[in-house]
């Protein structure tokens, strides 16, 4: 097996194993409504890691002539897994607000229910 082949297998390998916990964290932040727990910082630099990768494989693509399947594998596989870290980047804010949005409400339940009880 040729040394470049072999990059990108073990490259191919990494990035989809990492992408493997995606979608369960994506169905996590649906279905929790809640952003607590949630690291947007974290998420942030996964995102510009991955940005960063997908720049890798241009670079590879454009100046260096690297293609093949294995490498067109590894580059979906960023390509996927940085639209799943946005998907989850947009939960994040969508549940920032769902809780914000219970506070509120749990606030005027709260008064209301004190002013009532005197």
């Amino acid at each position: 097996m040729e040394y470049s082949t072999l990059i990108n297998l073990f490259e191919a390998f990494t990035i989809f194993c990492f992408g493997l916990s995606w979608p369960i964290s994506i169905r996590k932040s649906y279905v929790s409504r809640t952003a607590k727990g949630k690291s947007l910082f974290f998420e942030v630099f996964l995102i510009i890691g991955y940005a960063f990768g997908i720049a890798r494989k241009f670079i590879q693509l454009s100046f260096l002539g690297e293609d093949g399947l294995l490498f067109y594998l590894s580059f979906f596989f960023y390509i996927l897994n940085f639209i799943e870290i946005g998907i989850d980047i947009a939960l994040y804010f969508r549940n920032k607000r769902l809780d914000k949005l219970a506070s509120i409400s749990s606030t005027v339940c709260k008064t209301k229910f004190m002013a009532t009880s005197y």
